[in-house]
């Protein structure tokens, strides 16, 4: 597993994107129950402001989505997904707090789903509870463990759904550590299912940035598979973006969200506390997106510069 916790992942991307067949493949009970004629409605920033004091975890995902219910019941509910990447200990109570803290702003009913992308085959919470005085408060939730589809990677393969995909991307990751022949084989083989489906340009080009954010290669081999990628989407005559010239894409992507996140900070900033230092200017510019997006949160009960980004005054 990657190990840092970049929080705009290929993996999030594809789940925003390709959300009906996230939960169908993982959490079928639930995609049957959903009324998909309806709009789904991506509710991020709201849950970071729910949650912005909570203890963060190795999280690939976390995201809350609004959903309509095929009975009618209720016609907008809320679903709060987080994909997992290492064992924590405090994980169910985390979803816990989230799940109340979601219940109390929006009054709605919250589903708590959870994707364990981990590698310990014996960690699966499913509840976090107390009891005190004959009260008792807890929760229990649905839990998706990547590791139990070890033994079925071939039907992964064959599956139609892109999260089988991924889900097979995550193992071979895992069984070719330390053996980059193995994984540049594995890796090849998934990339030539993406075009072998006829998929369109943005599904293989979604899909492909997962799998090559989890299967990271020495620089030689990578070297090898963009240029057999790119024999293949020749052969093929699509007009996909080549690999090569996808990775230029997703670079310039990303810097211009950084420059536009950097802009609308420096905006926030210089509105609440006045004309901002050239040393504060400068370390916006510079900063990752993550930092960005954390300064943004702090911005909002911060009392001083110094406070949103967690200095103290000299």
């Amino acid at each position: 597993m990657p190990s840092n916790d970049d929080y705009d992942t290929p993996w999030k991307d594809a789940l925003t994107r390709y959300f009906p067949e996230f939960m169908a493949f993982y959490f079928p009970r639930a995609h049957a129950e959903i009324d998909w004629r309806q709009p789904h409605v991506f509710l991020d920033q709201e849950l970071a402001q729910v949650v912005q004091d909570a203890q963060l975890g190795k999280r690939l995902v976390d995201c809350l989505v609004q959903i309509a219910t095929r009975d009618g019941g209720e016609q907008w509910v809320y679903i709060h997904v987080e994909v997992q990447g290492q064992q924590d200990a405090d994980f169910a109570e985390r979803l816990f707090t989230y799940n109340y803290r979601l219940y109390d702003r929006y009054r709605r009913p919250v589903a708590s789903l959870a994707v364990l992308a981990d590698e310990r085959e014996n960690w699966k919470p499913t509840r976090f509870s107390y009891q005190l005085f004959g009260c008792e408060v807890g929760i229990r939730f649905p839990v998706v463990k990547l590791l139990d589809y070890a033994n079925q990677t071939e039907s992964l393969l064959e599956d139609p759904n892109p999260f089988a995909l991924v889900t097979a991307a995550h193992l071979f990751t895992r069984r070719t550590k330390g053996d980059p022949e193995q994984r540049y084989a594995a890796k090849w083989r998934l990339a030539k299912l993406l075009y072998e489906r006829n998929w369109d340009k943005q599904r293989i080009i979604d899909l492909f940035g997962v799998i090559d954010w989890l299967m990271r290669l020495p620089t030689e081999l990578e070297q090898r598979l963009l240029q057999e990628v790119y024999t293949l989407e020749r052969k093929v005559i699509m007009p996909y973006v080549t690999s090569a010239e996808r990775f230029g894409i997703e670079k310039g992507r990303q810097e211009g969200r950084q420059e536009g996140e950097a802009s609308l900070l420096k905006r926030q900033l210089a509105r609440r506390f006045g004309t901002l230092p050239d040393t504060v200017q400068v370390r916006l510019t510079t900063a990752t997106i993550d930092q960005l997006e954390e300064w943004a949160i702090r911005v909002l009960d911060a009392e001083s510069l110094d406070a949103v980004f967690d200095q103290r005054p000299q």
